[in-house]
């Protein structure tokens, strides 16, 4: 099954949840360019703070959905994010891991789009300073090796190492507050920026946690 964002954020969002918590092993790819891109470019639940879209005319003020997080909920869901831009072995290596689990999974893809306002010959090096920034975290949620009593999550990506503006300051779609609200475009840049830093240090945690942080084959629950 494979679609947008618009479709599995927001429209589909309860086909896809069904489809997750049905045990069937059915793959699952979100095309994901944080807007809806076929209907004139308005924002979505998977726009990011900060952007400027159809809706949105003031900056997305609410953090982008974490879809990734809602499916590995149900801990028997494989769950990656890719990004192949930024690493292409990780995506190959995801798309591989999802079509040989015996269950449900789900890949997020970040895609670039010309409603990103952005170079789009530059696309691929774009979605990799979308991985340095931190604002695309390469995740990958493998439910299989908790049968070797191992830690289902891994995460791919290195810590940021650039700005979310350094990331944000190469798209339209963020440049054109600044232009318009400077001062609300500054606070809104400050916001995502704090998002990500909290959403890399629940990243991180999950990553360090032995067996025992998750339910793992021949555990007994506390």
């Amino acid at each position: 099954i494979m679609g947008g964002d618009g479709w599995a954020y927001d429209i589909g969002f309860g086909g896809v949840d069904a489809a997750l918590a049905s045990g069937r092993d059915v793959n699952i790819l979100v095309l994901d360019t944080q807007v809806y891109s076929n209907t004139g470019g308005q924002a979505s639940k998977a726009t990011p703070i900060g952007a400027v879209a159809q809706f949105a005319a003031g900056g997305k003020i609410m953090p982008k959905k974490d879809l990734s997080m809602i499916a590995m909920a149900y801990e028997n869901v494989y769950v990656a994010q890719v990004a192949m831009g930024a690493n292409p072995q990780q995506t190959l290596l995801a798309f591989r891991e999802a079509e040989a689990y015996p269950g449900p999974s789900l890949i997020l893809a970040y895609s670039h789009c010309i409603a990103h306002g952005i170079n789009m010959q530059q696309g691929l090096r774009q979605q990799d300073r979308a991985v340095d920034s931190g604002h695309w975290p390469l995740i990958r949620y493998n439910p299989e090796v908790r049968k070797s009593n191992e830690n289902p999550f891994v995460l791919d990506s290195q810590r940021p190492r650039i700005s979310f503006k350094d990331y944000a300051g190469n798209e339209l779609r963020y440049r054109l507050l600044s232009s318009t609200n400077p001062a609300e475009a500054k606070q809104l840049m400050e916001l995502a920026q704090q998002n990500i830093r909290q959403k890399w240090a629940d990243y991180e945690e999950m990553a360090s946690r032995t067996c025992e942080g998750f339910p793992c084959a021949g555990s007994t629950p506390e």
